[in-house]
């Protein structure tokens, strides 16, 4: 297997986070492309790094071939964006990576009880990743995720507890708890 780095985004990299997000597809995401200027303008706002909100390169042989976006650091309850580039999807990029930026969380923020993140009901490669990571389907928000030409999906939300990934644990959701 090829060793795969994790190295946190640093401003001056803007010129290489535009080439890395508007030279691919996205197929998933609510907008599949996204030109120079829009990357520009997120960075500038500071969607990619500020006191909420980390980004690390995914590395092979220095190559990025991948991003994580970690966002609301100060919750108690961090989401994360990860985008793996068209190449080397389907290579076991994504439950590496999501292995270790659940390690970093809890890692790095003691106060993090749980970590979420949410995908399209269709994107069944992050759904496996979420199950392999330990992570639970904790929810199903029907037509909420905007797509292309105003067609609406279905979003699934997964969660991992931090006693859960101390103890090598998953405790399922219970889905059968109304009172009547």
């Amino acid at each position: 297997m090829v060793e795969t780095e994790y190295r946190r985004f640093v401003a001056s990299e803007v010129d290489s986070l535009v080439r890395f997000l508007a030279r691919d597809t996205w197929p998933f995401h609510v907008s599949a492309t996204v030109s120079g200027d829009e990357v520009r303008a997120w960075a500038a706002a500071g969607v990619f790094d500020s006191d909420e909100t980390r980004t690390f390169w995914i590395t092979v042989r220095a190559d990025a071939v991948g991003l994580i976006r970690l966002m609301d650091l100060g919750d108690g309850t961090p989401l994360f964006d990860l985008r793996i580039a068209s190449e080397h999807r389907g290579r076991g990029m994504g439950p590496r990576a999501l292995a270790w930026l659940t390690r970093y969380v809890f890692t790095e923020f003691p106060d993090a009880e749980r970590m979420e993140g949410t995908t399209r009901q269709d994107n069944a490669a992050m759904r496996r990743t979420f199950e392999k990571g330990g992570y639970v389907k904790e929810a199903h928000y029907r037509d909420a995720w905007p797509g292309a030409g105003g067609r609406r999906y279905d979003a699934v939300g997964y969660a991992i507890l931090r006693r859960d990934w101390a103890t090598g644990t998953v405790t399922p959701t219970n889905w059968h708890d109304e009172p009547f």
